[in-house]
This record gives C-alpha cells, sequence and structure tokens, in this order.
C-alpha cells in the first residue's frame, strides 16, 4: 500500500510584513493569496491522494475577505481530501474564519482539543488530528496510541511546539511520537524546515513557511510532498515562494561601498527582501542613502546597515583647528577613556552621526529586528 500527500503549515496569510513599507507590504499579502493557486496547481499536477495542513494558516482572525475567498477556492480545486488542523494564530472558535467561512466539502477541520479520526476507507488511511481553541494548548498527543486491528495508514495533521516540555503551545516530544504507532506526523508551528525525521517507526516532520515575512525567516521556503510505501518514507520539498529574505555582509575595508556590494551581489536579487550590512574600516562613515539611491532597483526591498569601524587616522584629525578637528577632539578624548568595548561603540557611533551633520549627510535609520 502507497499513498503521496502534500504537507504544508504556516501559511500566516494577511501577515503585517512589519518589517517592510505599508505599499510593498500590501503587495506581498497578494503575492501570499497567488501562493494559493500554486498549492493548488501542484497537488493537482501531482495527483497527490490528500493535503493536510497542520495550522497557522492564518495569521490571525483578521481575515481579509479576498484572502478568505482566494483560500476557499484554492482548497475546492485540489479536488482530495483535506485536513485542517487549527494552530495558536488561527485557533477554532465561533468565531474565527473556520466557523465563518463555507468551506467545500473535500475539507475536513478539526475542532476540538482532543485527537480524532477520520477515516478515508477508499485509500486505507486513517487522518488524526486536533485543534487548539486557544492562543495556548495542553499537550494533544500525550498518551496516544493508534488502535490495533485494520491495515489502515495512520496519519498525524496536528499544530505543536516540537521538543520543548514546558511550552504552551501543544508541546510534542520524540518520545510520544515513537510510542504512537503513527505511520507519519505532519506537524506545524516551527518556521524552519525540519526535513525528514524518524522516531521509532514514526516518520515526521515540520515543513517551515512556504513564504519568508521577515530576516527571521531567511532563504528558500518550501511544502512538503510526500510519500508512504511499504514503511518507507521519502520526502520532496518543493519551492512555491515568490520572494525570500536574505542577508549579505559586505567588507568595505580599502574599497568603494557600491563596488564591494556589487562585487559580492548574485545575479539574480531584484525578487528578493535584502539586509545588507557593511563591515571593516573606513576613513569616514559610509554615505548610506546615496548607495540606496543607487542599489535600490536590485531589490523588491532594501535595508541598509553600518556596522564599519572608524579608522584611527580619522581619530588624528583631531587637532585640526576646524568645527571637524573640535567635535573629534572632544569625542576623542572620550573614545581613550572609554572603559569598555560598548561605550567605545556608542562614541563611535555618536562620530558618525557628528560627521554626517557637519558634512550635511543625513544618516539612515537602521529598521529594527523583526
Amino acid at each position: 500500500m502507497s499513498l503521496r500527500f502534500l504537507h504544508t503549515a504556516d501559511w500566516h496569510l494577511d501577515s503585517a510584513f512589519e518589517g517592510l513599507p505599508a505599499g510593498k507590504a500590501s503587495i506581498r499579502r497578494g503575492e501570499q493569496r497567488d501562493m494559493l493557486q500554486r498549492i493548488a496547481a501542484l497537488v493537482q499536477k501531482e495527483q497527490l491522494q490528500l493535503v493536510l495542513l497542520p495550522g497557522d494558516l492564518l495569521d490571525s482572525d483578521n481575515t481579509y475577505h479576498e484572502t478568505g475567498a482566494e483560500l476557499i477556492t484554492a482548497l475546492e480545486q485540489m479536488a482530495v481530501p483535506v485536513f485542517i488542523a487549527p494552530g495558536n494564530h488561527d485557533y477554532y472558535g465561533n468565531n474565527s474564519p473556520y466557523a465563518c467561512l463555507k468551506f467545500p466539502p473535500n475539507v475536513h477541520i478539526f475542532t476540538h482539543p482532543e485527537l480524532e479520526c477520520v477515516e478515508l476507507e477508499s485509500l486505507g488511511v486513517r487522518v488524526w488530528g486536533a485543534a487548539f481553541v486557544d492562543k495556548r494548548s495542553r499537550a494533544l498527543l500525550e498518551g496516544f496510541a493508534v488502535p490495533p486491528g485494520g491495515d489502515y495508514i495512520d496519519l498525524l495533521c496536528l499544530h505543536g511546539e516540537f521538543g520543548a516540555r514546558e511550552s504552551v503551545y501543544n508541546p510534542i516530544s520524540e518520545k510520544e511520537l515513537a510510542a504512537s504507532g503513527l505511520d507519519y506526523a505532519a506537524l506545524g508551528h516551527i518556521h524552519a524546515a525540519s526535513g525528514l525525521q524518524r522516531a521509532g517507526q514514526t516518520f515526521y516532520a515540520w515543513p517551515g513557511c512556504p513564504e519568508g515575512r521577515g530576516f527571521d525567516e531567511l532563504g528558500e521556503k518550501s511544502v512538503y510532498l510526500v510519500e508512504l510505501a511499504g514503511g518507507k518514507c521519502e520526502l520532496t520539498p518543493v519551492n512555491v515562494a515568490k520572494r525570500a529574505y536574505r542577508t549579505l555582509s559586505v567588507d568595505v575595508t580599502g574599497t568603494d561601498p557600491l563596488l564591494a556590494v556589487h562585487t559580492q551581489l548574485g545575479d539574480d536579487t531584484v525578487s528578493d527582501i535584502y539586509r545588507i550590512t557593511l563591515t571593516g574600516e573606513v576613513a569616514e562613515p559610509p554615505d548610506l542613502n546615496k548607495l540606496r539611491r543607487n542599489l535600490d532597483e536590485f531589490f523588491f526591498e532594501l535595508q541598509l546597515r553600518d556596522q564599519t569601524r572608524l579608522q584611527q587616522s580619522v581619530w588624528e584629525r583631531a587637532g585640526e583647528d576646524t568645527l571637524r578637528g573640535l567635535f573629534l577632539l572632544k569625542l576623542r578624548e572620550r573614545y581613550e577613556a572609554a572603559r569598555s568595548d560598548d561605550e567605545r561603540e556608542l562614541i563611535e557611533q555618536a562620530a558618525r552621526w557628528g560627521l554626517a551633520a557637519i558634512d550635511r549627510r543625513e544618516e539612515v535609520i537602521q529598521h529594527a529586528d523583526q
């Protein structure tokens, strides 16, 4: 007996994308909705037999009307049994989108915080699942084991945090999976993909989010095609993302910052969101605004950070009989008297801002981490 199915989770549709300007955040939310069609097309193309969606498909219960409509359309187009186990962001409740929207008949939504089973006789499959009914959940898999008898493939569709016993997000342990008797556990909640794992005779995985939403979700993202046959499991990641978040560190010591960045850039960056950090020693603070004007067209969105160090020669100019010299003299005295690296770093930053003001340049404010 064999089975081929899709495992994907943590879509977080209608995310705020707070690190992006409002217009581009709106574009990204639209691209999330477009992703639904790519996933539905993948299910059809690969002739998969069912779909497991273990939670956080929605970022909250404040779902845009068009997002709900696109979700319903995509799930219906999959035309195979689809199982949804609501998570901590999209937990099930009387007013949640899962209760208010009219889902197609091929979709089963788990609505209770206890494991229940749906049998698919035509496939020889039992799908077990449960729902978050609040932002937090107790351990739902504790003490669970599939009942003996019957020649079924037993699958789990469940949102939860793996390996964190004290978690308030349905903690799941490797020991519990090994004792469950399940053939495959489709998990959600963790945004970094796990690859295929095994506990006892139970295969398990979490695919991570299929679209990055910030610099804590870097690089390529994917959904999983899973094939179970004869006690073996094969997992294939498939990229359905429109864009990726990437970081790049560039040493600009002794060279023009723009040239240094171009030297390290790949050939195709225009679709992605980049954070470029400048490092190394410089005679003058880099002009981040000028750099941005010359680089913006190469990215969907760009963040620049300056972590360069001022060369010693800059402090030597503190003796000049100029406004620059007097300013640097005062700061050099404080720099030399500093008691820690952190204090010296703050003084260097003050020097950057001061020199930028003297030269009538504007320092680019760094974006906060997401």
